[in-house]
């Protein structure tokens, strides 16, 4: 392993070279678009949206929205993916489509279905072989490259129905893992197969001293989680007592900063951690350095970004597209700007809305921090509070008063016609001083919230709950653990299914 751990030094230092003297700019993008539309213009989709008229013009950019229309999933679905899914072939994308990611979704809605072709998986590769070049940057000892990454994700097992396999992206993935990279990859096929967070926990709690890990990967709930289990468990100081080697942290999946000193309780030395803009849709971006804010977009891909900006001139109060056809390209975007993200992928989505919010924080290096979702935003009186604001000031109140906590959630009651907050933590929380302090910084964040708030928004009200109820909630609908996460803005139907939980719980 020791040798094996040298060359991955070693290769990791040219790649970081040889990405650093590469110039990635808006060309990379017209080649991504234009390579996309060609493979896939002997399609249906090809034919009925005029691929061949698009690429025999100058514009393809141009050409190509005003033919497609934006779509989210929902539409693209009943329009085009079901037939793909019941193994049309030709479809959306060229050939048959055999895999398909089962993503989890918003909580307490049934998974989506995202093709996942041969291309696509060449991509995941190409990124992972590249991300590991940002390590040299980094100085990590030499014992670093002789450690494994333990991945904490979903199940690798993977369902074979009559027209496609599917399951986690992370099992079809790690189907086309190169048998060179399996050793170094942590926990074994015996854990990772497993679909039930209860049974895989106390296993890897097991295994953990027999594993020399260098890297963890995942959503941070369930990483941090695992990790004070095993601390707990082994009676140990920190988790460097048992993995010294521990030097990086690629996380990704919610917002980052409620968790860190939970992590940072756990460690004896300094972690170094790493965003990365990773979904079942593609490999979007991830930070080049800790020391960068936001995550590199990463354009020369197989996928193609068009940005619409998260404001009243483009989406209803629902959230709604007003125009399906206006986007802008990355040439056009602006810094500190909300905007939903489109993407063409070369799994055959085409002008696939998301659902993310990304905000540019250096329109230079193209690097993107994700602002929130498009449906998690509350604005019931026109108070367009974004999830970044709630972010943001909860933040700030937890510092200013010295609270710990890292689960919240809330919704809009229209019955009360206010703002409905759940705090997950063990202590005690003076909600009154709390909840002033919290509702003067979300006015002082959103102009829009300070002025409804004096008019037509009432008082927020703030109930603190034992942390371990969000867990039972995710539990409840059978999304404990993996990469399932507590939407932090409920909509009607989750908050009602939330607060039946809660008063199930109580009343036992």
């Amino acid at each position: 392993m020791p040798i094996i751990g040298k060359l991955i030094q070693k290769t990791t230092a040219l790649s970081f070279k040889r990405n650093a003297k590469k110039g990635i700019d808006y060309r990379h993008q017209l080649e991504a678009l234009r390579a996309t539309i060609e493979r896939a213009k002997s399609t249906k989709f090809g034919f009925v949206y005029s691929f061949h008229a698009i690429l025999s013009k100058t514009d393809v950019v141009s050409q190509y929205q005003k033919m497609v229309p934006i779509m989210d999933y929902n539409e693209f679905y009943e329009k085009w993916l079901k037939e793909s899914i019941a193994g049309v072939k030709d479809h959306t994308w060229k050939g048959r489509i055999k895999y398909y990611a089962l993503s989890s979704g918003t909580t307490g809605s049934p998974s989506k279905r995202i093709p996942v072709t041969t291309e696509m998986i060449r991509s995941f590769q190409r990124v992972s072989l590249r991300q590991f070049s940002i390590l040299h940057e980094l100085n990590l000892p030499e014992a670093f490259y002789s450690a494994s990454i333990l991945a904490v994700g979903g199940s690798t097992k993977l369902t074979k129905k009559s027209t496609h396999i599917e399951g986690d992206l992370s099992g079809i993935l790690k189907k086309h893992t190169s048998i060179i990279a399996a050793p170094f990859t942590k926990p074994s096929k015996k854990i990772t197969n497993l679909k039930n967070w209860k049974e895989k926990l106390p296993l890897m709690i097991e295994q953990a001293p027999n594993w020399n890990i260098g890297i963890i990967a995942g959503i941070p709930s369930w990483c941090i989680l695992l990790m004070e289990e095993i601390v707990k468990h082994y009676q140990l100081k920190s988790i460097h007592d048992i993995w010294p080697n521990l030097h990086v942290y690629v996380h990704g999946g919610i917002y980052m900063e409620p968790y860190r000193e939970r992590l940072e309780k756990l460690c004896a030395h300094k972690v170094e951690l790493l965003d990365t803009y990773l979904a079942s849709e593609g490999y979007f971006g991830y930070q080049t350095s800790p020391t960068r804010k936001g995550m590199k977009l990463l354009m020369n891909n197989g996928i193609f970004f068009e940005f619409v900006p998260f404001n009243s001139d483009y989406f209803d109060e629902n959230g709604e597209l007003i125009d399906t056809h206006k986007a802008y390209t990355i040439s056009e975007v602006k810094e500190n700007v909300d905007y939903a993200l489109i993407i063409t992928t070369n799994a055959g989505l085409w002008r696939y809305l998301i659902g993310d919010l990304v905000r540019f924080v250096d329109l230079e290096a193209h690097e993107i921090i994700i602002s929130g979702r498009i449906k998690q935003f509350l604005s019931l009186c026109g108070e367009h509070l974004s999830l970044d604001n709630i972010n943001q000031a909860l933040m700030k109140v937890a510092k200013d008063k010295n609270l710990h906590f890292s689960e919240y959630t809330l919704f809009a009651d229209e019955a009360q016609q206010n703002h409905q907050w759940f705090i997950g933590s063990d202590e005690q929380i003076d909600t009154t001083d709390f909840l002033k302090e919290l509702d003067q910084e979300l006015a002082h964040l959103n102009d829009d919230y300070a002025y409804v708030r004096k008019y037509n928004l009432g008082q927020p009200n703030i109930t603190v709950v034992p942390t371990e109820r969000f867990y039972g909630f995710l539990e409840s609908l059978g999304k404990l653990g993996a990469q399932n996460k507590m939407p932090r803005v409920l909509n009607k139907q989750q908050a009602e299914k939330w607060l039946h939980f809660l008063s199930e719980v109580d009343s036992l």
